[in-house]
């Protein structure tokens, strides 16, 4: 009964502190004195870009950052959502996503109920098109192909879908909206399988991993919900082989085969990062390694992925990179060559050796307070 209570009590201060970091402050000096600070010409073509949702009530924006080909990052501009956000960390991951072919970016407006779709055709998005998100509190999306799905966290809280238009408009799908295991279950992240038939969803009050399959017309069928193996799942990733790798933020991380027919297997269960409230979590393209952020221990662990789907800390103490309190959102590059993770109101460049390991590039600010989500290409 102690060890159950322990556990519980872990997994609540995991919880708070994911919550929470969203909304840290720094003295960096705020964005626009950065753009302001950049010369007429200093606009070229990157082989990359990275962008965040400022979240904030009096208007939602994306913040769009240069990736050089070192990896460093450069303030390029902002485009408005159209939407509001909530000037809070949103407790989830996802809230920016790009599409395949990163022709679209897709944006939460969790104020506003809504979502954005950003034409990524230009070195500054212009919106597209903005559609409610078919429930209250927008948190994380996921497309694949011509597929949206959003997770909606407010009320009793469903994912619903939308197809994508040729010009960006977004379409409800009928009969798509569906409940979730409960009402008030904290819902974490929504995401796509890689082949898009199955829809996995994480809730961290209930501790349990939601799956859905997705037909051929892009409807979720029926719930199965399983049990997580470790406290508050919150962010993941799938790998290679349909490898499932989640972030708890009790303390751990584990690993799951997505099964035929939509089952999960769990590989490795709640192995701990030694390190405080690991929340988002990515695996690289070629699915060797997988890192949590840890917004408590203000660290990124890395783990090693066998081809079995097997997880091993890459170091004992579970801190790979230190980047500092707060440590939030991940989005890893195209080619994975480069790893960024939203730190209070900076966003952190490091570089991913062969070995897995973590070397910093440099560190850009200036973003407000209650910024959410990354995304990379």
């Amino acid at each position: 009964m102690t060890k159950h209570l322990a556990v519980l009590a872990l997994a609540a201060v995991g919880l708070a502190a994911c919550e929470q970091t969203q909304s840290v402050t720094n003295p960096t000096p705020p964005l626009a004195a950065a753009l302001a600070a950049r010369a007429p010409d200093a606009v070229q073509d990157g082989p990359g870009a990275v962008y965040t949702l400022t979240n904030q009530i009096t208007g939602n924006t994306v913040v769009v950052f240069r990736r050089a080909a070192d990896g460093t990052l450069s303030a390029v501009g902002s485009v408005a959502t159209g939407g509001t956000g909530t000037g809070a960390g949103l407790g989830s991951q996802g809230a920016v996503a790009l599409s395949a072919d990163n022709r679209w970016l897709f944006a939460v407006n969790a104020g506003s109920n809504d979502v954005s779709v950003l034409r990524v055709d230009a070195e500054t998005p212009s919106l597209a098109s903005r559609t409610p998100s078919g429930g209250i509190g927008p948190i994380s999306l996921s497309v694949h192909g011509q597929l949206l799905y959003v997770l909606n966290a407010g009320g009793a809280g469903n994912i619903t879908g939308f197809t994508v238009g040729p010009d960006g408009a977004l379409a409800p799908i009928a009969g798509s909206t569906r409940a979730l295991s409960g009402a008030a279950v904290g819902p974490a992240q929504v995401a796509f399988s890689p082949n898009g038939r199955t829809l996995v969803v994480t809730e961290k009050t209930t501790n349990r991993l939601d799956v859905f399959p997705v037909d051929a017309n892009g409807v979720a069928g029926a719930l199965s919900s399983v049990a997580s193996a470790g406290g508050t799942p919150f962010g993941f990733a799938f790998g290679q082989r349909n490898l499932l790798f989640v972030s708890e933020a009790a303390g751990s991380a584990s690993s799951y085969s997505l099964e035929h027919g939509g089952t999960l297997q769990v590989v490795s269960g709640a192995v701990l990062t030694q390190q405080a409230a690991p929340c988002w979590a990515v695996v690289t393209e070629d699915g060797r390694f997988g890192y949590t952020a840890n917004a408590r221990g203000g660290s990124i662990s890395g783990f090693a992925v066998a081809p079995s789907g097997a997880i091993t800390l890459l170091d004992a103490n579970g801190a790979t990179a230190i980047v500092g309190t707060g440590a939030t959102d991940l989005a890893l590059s195209l080619d994975s060559r480069y790893l960024y993770d939203l730190v209070g109101r900076n966003i952190v460049a490091l570089r991913v050796e062969a070995d897995g390991h973590l070397a910093t590039t440099g560190t850009i600010g200036g973003l407000p307070a209650g910024t959410v989500g990354l995304a990379a290409r």
